[in-house]
């Protein structure tokens, strides 16, 4: 059996981790002098619940090469001599890198193995390299081979499309995505950005007034956009608010004629130091 492995940026859901039995290498974040590894000595829901009482930004550190080295190690023990991982975009953190000298580490200590490691520059972040591995997980169950499984990631890791929207635009300041000029712009004109992957990075791609709006041009892009021959799930993200996600859900069924799953998975404590409450995003493969 193929052994999946990620970081914690990718924002799959508990139940699906398990269900797939996929390894995840926490980031690490830091706030009031106090560490963490992403959902695991800190939830997301407790972490939304104090952000907008922290007396300072949030920072995030990645994985470790000995974090990714372990998970390698675990999954050869565990009788896996094939191993995907597959890493947030290397434009917007250096997990990608840190997984890459995992490998090189497990080489080293294993000059013999024929255990086979690749590991994936998603070029996506949060549920984009999330909806990477998820299809990875029900290509492995259906039979795909490591190198099918390989062959399918470097081939449409660039056909992730993503949309992101937040409701607090001094999270994307402090992080860097947008100008203070263009915050200050924005609130004044109730304006929410729409931000997607331009060269592995993040980019603001429209702007629309109210959530309505946002969920609209969601909506209107998918049916634009989909390519139904490989896209078989969409996954909607949110940090704080469930019932936007819902919102979300309920048009891409009622107004397009999309057949696949539609998950609602809540974005992790790495992700959500970045974008802040009330952010709403959406994943799907385009053509």
């Amino acid at each position: 059996m193929i052994k999946l492995l990620a970081d914690s940026t990718c924002d799959l859901s508990d139940a699906v981790l398990e269900q797939y039995n996929i390894g995840v290498a926490p980031l690490i974040i830091t706030m009031n002098n106090m560490s963490y590894q992403d959902r695991v000595d800190i939830q997301p829901d407790d972490f939304y619940g104090m952000l907008e009482a922290l007396p300072e930004f949030p920072t995030t550190a990645m994985p470790s090469p000995a974090t990714f080295l372990r998970l390698m190690e675990d999954a050869v023990a565990a009788g896996h001599e094939e191993i995907l991982c597959i890493c947030m975009s290397s434009g917007t953190s250096g997990s990608y890198q840190s997984a890459v000298i995992g490998k090189e580490y497990f080489e080293e200590a294993h000059p013999d193995s024929p255990v086979k490691i690749h590991v994936v520059d998603s070029r996506s972040m949060s549920h984009g390299s999330g909806w990477l591995l998820l299809k990875s997980a029900q290509m492995r169950e259906a039979g795909a081979t490591f190198e099918e499984l390989v062959d399918f990631n470097e081939t449409y890791k660039t056909k992730v499309k993503h949309f992101l929207s937040v409701d607090d635009l001094d999270h994307l300041i402090k992080s860097g995505r947008i100008s203070n000029a263009s915050a200050i712009i924005g609130k004044l004109l109730m304006v929410k950005p729409i931000m997607s992957m331009k060269n592995g990075k993040g980019a603001i791609v429209a702007k629309e007034r109210g959530t309505r709006k946002v969920l609209k041009h969601y909506t209107d892009e998918f049916v634009k956009r989909v390519n139904p021959d490989i896209t078989n799930f969409v996954i909607i993200g949110y940090t704080s608010d469930q019932r936007i996600a819902e919102n979300l859900k309920a048009k891409l069924e009622t107004e397009t004629d999309f057949a696949g799953e539609i998950y609602l998975m809540q974005m992790g404590v790495s992700v959500g130091t970045h974008v802040g409450l009330g952010a709403i995003s959406m994943f799907f493969v385009e053509k």
